[in-house]
């Protein structure tokens, strides 16, 4: 196939080792290892061309045969020219076809390893191990809530993805040392003996919730509309990035809440799922009647549904009886004394929800501009990668129109990347600098400058 590496070379194997690299037009094989050679041993470089004109595409691979290797190149090439006169070149760990996505230098995920450990190792123990691969973060050992004890498992996160490739190559045997990756990212038949030991043992990032978490599997969804289920608990579900903090600061505005507890897989990243109980029917039916469908952060719709919570409802009058309750419950969690509400058609009071903002940052935004004219020229285009998906075109237009002479914002159809086009090349430069690697709405940015139209390009071709 025209867009694969040749089928003589494993792509995969080792994990992480194959470099994605956009580059000028010109570029050819022979540049390539010529520039890459040094990093190690290249196992195969592949140029992707078209199949009528057999020109380049500008997109090609690298297979190196370490990871550490491939992690090396990618720290050191990103952004350098092969040869002078042409662009930077853009360098990422290649994905399996089947993501759909590559991995830059900034990638979190590429730092982090898992290992198991003798369970009298402190994490003063685990860092002094580990310290000798590179720069370390920070070091967790994994513990028993109860008791304190050890469980003989750990985390290390390195600054650079290379180091954390180096380690996993190089530590002893017995750390049994991986790349502490999502469940659903790449997972390898050999690894299955970590994925069962690490789904008994939870925990969290530094900044993370380090609340006792439950196992979605336990509970059985429920929806007013359709069923009788009606319980003090609630799962709510959100696609876009969220914190344990903020669905707590949300549901707790109901008055009743027990607990709130975020689901983590069992490498500690959030699932999506968090589960509320309340001490009583009727906060949790005001709370899933008003909350559901609620745009927390904007953009982002939350689903809210009730779970069973093991109590018994087989009966008609265990039924009648509980929703008997759940209305008398509403009255009390009404009382306009307790919570200012307001009154609706529907005749359920409106949630105290909080009036958020548009945009939620911490990136000091100049004020709103208007956009260009749409038959504007395009001097400039920005490519930005969403993490973990896209936001929605009206809040892309509200952030990044603040630096002037915006056109349009494009996002490419199932893909979490989009363009940002400019009128003007100061504009686009000052949105870069201003909102690369930050956070918009709970969505982390990754803000490049994107191969400059074809008429720019020929034009900038024609004056060297």
């Amino acid at each position: 196939m025209e867009d694969a590496f040749r089928p003589s070379t494993d792509l995969d194997d080792p994990p992480n080792s194959r470099l994605f690299l956009v580059t000028s037009k010109s570029i050819t094989e022979d540049i390539i290892r010529e520039q890459f050679a040094r990093f190690g041993e290249i196992q195969d470089v592949w140029v992707v061309k078209d199949k009528q004109t057999k020109e380049s595409k500008g997109v090609s691979f690298v297979k190196f045969a370490k990871s550490s290797e491939a992690c090396t190149a990618m720290e050191e090439m990103h952004g350098k020219c092969l040869v002078d006169g042409t662009k930077p070149i853009k360098v990422f760990i290649a994905q399996a076809r089947s993501s759909g996505s590559h991995r830059d230098v900034e990638d979190e995920e590429l730092t982090r390893i898992f290992v198991m450990i003798p369970k009298t190792f402190t994490e003063d123990d685990l860092k002094d191990t580990f310290k000798v691969y590179g720069d370390i973060e920070y070091c967790i050992v994994v513990k028993n809530k109860s008791t304190g004890e050890s469980k003989g498992l750990g985390y290390v996160r390195f600054h650079k993805p290379s180091q954390a490739a180096t380690a996993i190559e190089n530590c002893e045997k017995t750390y049994r040392a991986i790349l502490a990756e999502p469940r659903n990212k790449t997972p390898a038949p050999e690894n299955d003996y970590f994925n069962t030991a690490r789904a008994d043992h939870v925990m969290g990032d530094p900044g993370m919730s380090s609340c006792p978490f439950a196992d979605s599997g336990n509970y059985t969804r429920g929806d007013l509309r359709g069923t009788d289920i009606i319980t003090r608990c609630l799962m709510v579900s959100s696609r876009a990035s969220i914190t344990q903090e903020q669905v707590y600061s949300l549901f707790d505005l109901i008055p009743g809440m027990d607990y709130c507890e975020m689901h983590q897989d069992s490498y500690g990243f959030s699932t999506g799922n968090t589960v509320i109980r309340y001490n009583n029917l009727g906060s949790a039916v005001y709370a899933k009647t008003k909350l559901d469908g609620f745009e927390y952060p904007p953009g982002n719709r939350l689903v809210v549904a009730h779970i069973d919570d093991g109590e018994d409802r087989r009966s008609p009058l265990g039924r009648m009886a509980m929703q008997l309750v759940a209305a008398q419950m509403m009255s009390i969690v009404c009382n306009p004394a307790a919570v200012q509400l307001r009154k609706t058609s529907t005749g359920y009071p409106s949630p105290a929800v909080p009036q958020l903002p548009r945009v939620q940052t911490n990136v000091a935004l100049p004020p709103l501009q208007k956009l260009a004219p749409s038959d504007s020229r395009v001097k400039e285009r920005l490519f930005v990668v969403f993490k973990p998906s896209p936001l929605p075109v009206d809040v892309l237009e509200d952030v990044f129109c603040r630096f002037g002479s915006l056109i349009e914002v494009f996002l490419v159809p199932g893909r979490n990347v989009g363009y940002m086009k400019y009128a003007e090349r100061k504009s686009a430069d000052d949105a870069m600098a201003s909102l690369h690697g930050q956070t918009i709405n709970g969505v982390k940015m990754k803000v490049m400058l994107a191969d400059p139209p074809k008429e720019e390009s020929h034009k900038r071709q024609r004056t060297y």
